[in-house]
């Protein structure tokens, strides 16, 4: 397959420049896992190591919440967990994007109404996106991930066209 049909190399290059055009810089992502049982997780480190990946894209997975544009949350909002997730929004600097990854972190998924589970990451912070699946593959994660930034960046760019009142 040729570079140009291969699909998450395409997914990758789009994330690249829109992260690129909304922020001025390469785009990184913090990820948070609330409490999964570890497939997304491997659904997103698949995202890092495919050819044409995130990775070859400059998009850089980072330690520093203080550094991130996106937090990656997923797996369920549990109880134990609901303050490091507030945290770690509180200290994003704007602007800032929430998704929510895995079908665990729209609902709660198999673990809906167990005691510890306050549900999706909804239930604790506001979420920008939301990818289903269980899990989701590298596609569907990069896929959202330009979908959101595409609509920012439009939106960003309405708002410096508008005349000013």
């Amino acid at each position: 397959m040729d570079d140009a049909d291969d699909p998450v190399r395409v997914l990758s290059t789009r994330l690249a420049a829109t992260g690129q055009a909304l922020l001025g810089r390469s785009l990184a992502v913090r990820h948070v896992d609330a409490g999964s049982c570890g497939g997304c997780e491997i659904e997103i480190g698949a995202c890092r190591r495919l050819r044409g990946g995130m990775a070859a894209q400059g998009i850089a997975l980072v330690d520093d919440i203080r550094a991130a544009d996106i937090l990656l949350v997923t797996g369920v909002a549990t109880r134990n967990l609901a303050e490091a997730v507030r945290k770690s929004l509180a200290g994003m600097a704007p602007p800032r994007f929430v998704v929510a990854a895995g079908d665990c972190a729209l609902d709660g998924g198999v673990f809906k109404g167990a005691p510890p589970v306050l549900g999706g990451v909804q239930a604790v912070i506001p979420v920008d996106l939301l990818i289903a699946g269980c899990p989701p593959s590298p596609r569907q994660i990069l896929a959202g991930l330009v979908a959101l930034l595409e609509a920012n960046a439009r939106e960003a760019r309405v708002r410096r066209t508008e005349p000013h009142a």
